[in-house]
């Protein structure tokens, strides 16, 4: 008999497990020329460029996390608030809570950075007005996810109660890619232009802030919407899933060379973000693709890091700041082959260290529980 285990990793598509392990390696080495080397040679371009991961997943996640809700909208039993809920709270909450107790109680793991308010952490608010530099500093993405969480599953609810057509939910999504833009010019004119200070401005009121890193969500509910939604549409884009991946890498490598050249210009700050939020969802489409090579691709070890890749997100700074000083005081520095390769094996450990303790038991206990979004969910038995 196959184990409800053994079922989900055959079923699971190698394409996004690629996309997600891609991610979490960006931001990894991204980190690693931020705060382990501080130089933004170690890793040429891609160590620059890193940041981006994070916007990939969010295009995953707005992918994802629609699918499942407009999924289960389409069913006769519906959504549970209630248990959709539930299971994120037990994906997300308890790896989140362990790294924080670190951050707050071991001053060498976060670097001796002084942190914010704890009552900001449990809120996720952490994100909102976010002083760089600042401990903890890289789970602003982690605060704008779980608000993601928390509205688009009552929002997806609300229109349903009340049958609002499905052309106010593609208005709702070019509205918001349309108000990021609009924001971010004028936040941009207003506190960053001409400003000595500008740079310290565009990452607290621009860069970490929820309003404006929207593009990429929306362009995963976008998918989710057009899969759930128009079924003939959706089919016939996924039997050019190779094109897709063209297309995406394409507009993905123009906005990456306009990032590097300027990082903080106007032009790219307003139109940059909607132009990656393009690109990666071309690219979870043709993962998504029937024949694609993207969705076929299997590269050795991306399966394990796409399935860790929360846990090292949350554990990598952290491990890298203890191993740095050690290796340090041996005198390897940051920017040694030796250094480079044993803090970026100990990033994986300490993420597969997470996963493994902490991660996995709260999952077996979500797919005991609560093992479905729907609202009148099947339990399967459980063997004694």
């Amino acid at each position: 008999m196959t184990s409800p285990r053994s079922a989900r990793l055959s079923s699971r598509i190698h394409g996004l497990d690629t996309l997600r392990a891609l991610a979490v390696t960006l931001v990894v080495l991204h980190h690693y020329t931020l705060f382990v080397s501080n130089d933004d040679a170690t890793f040429g371009w891609v160590g620059r460029i890193g940041w981006t991961g994070v916007d990939l997943f969010f295009a995953l996640s707005g992918y994802l996390i629609g699918n499942q809700i407009f999924a289960a909208l389409r069913t006769d039993a519906g959504l549970s608030l209630k248990y959709f809920y539930a299971r994120r709270l037990l994906r997300t909450l308890p790896n989140f809570w362990v790294v924080l107790a670190l951050y707050f109680l071991w001053p060498a793991w976060r670097e001796h950075a002084e942190l914010l308010p704890l009552w900001r952490y449990l809120s996720f608010t952490q994100n909102i007005g976010l002083p760089p530099g600042t401990g903890f500093s890289h789970s602003w993405s982690l605060a704008i996810e779980e608000q993601f969480y928390l509205l688009l599953p009552a929002l997806a609810m609300m229109a349903a109660a009340l049958r609002w057509r499905i052309g106010v939910a593609w208005l709702a999504i070019a509205l918001v890619v349309a108000g990021g833009m609009l924001l971010r010019a004028d936040l941009w004119s207003a506190h960053v232009d001409g400003n000595k200070y500008g740079t310290y401005f565009y990452y607290k009121l621009i860069y970490y802030s929820s309003l404006c890193r929207l593009d990429e969500l929306v362009a995963g509910v976008a998918l989710a919407l057009l899969k759930n939604r128009h079924p003939g549409a959706w089919a016939a884009l996924t039997r050019h899933g190779n094109a897709a991946l063209v297309a995406g890498l394409a507009i993905i490598g123009a906005a990456f060379w306009f990032f590097l050249d300027k990082r903080y210009g106007f032009a790219v700050t307003v139109f940059g973000l909607p132009a990656l939020g393009l690109g990666f969802g071309l690219l979870i489409l043709s993962a998504l693709s029937q024949r694609s090579l993207l969705r076929d691709l299997r590269i050795p070890g991306a399966a394990s890091l796409a399935l860790w890749s929360y846990a090292i997100y949350l554990t990598h700074r952290g491990v890298s700041a203890l191993g740095a000083a050690w290796l340090a005081d041996r005198g390897y520095g940051p920017e040694t082959a030796v250094a480079i390769v044993v803090l970026l094996a100990l990033s994986v450990l300490g993420g597969w260290l997470l996963f493994v303790l902490v991660e996995t038991p709260f999952m077996r206990l979500r797919e005991r529980y609560v093992p479905s979004n729907l609202a009148k969910p099947v339990f399967s038995p459980v063997l004694r």
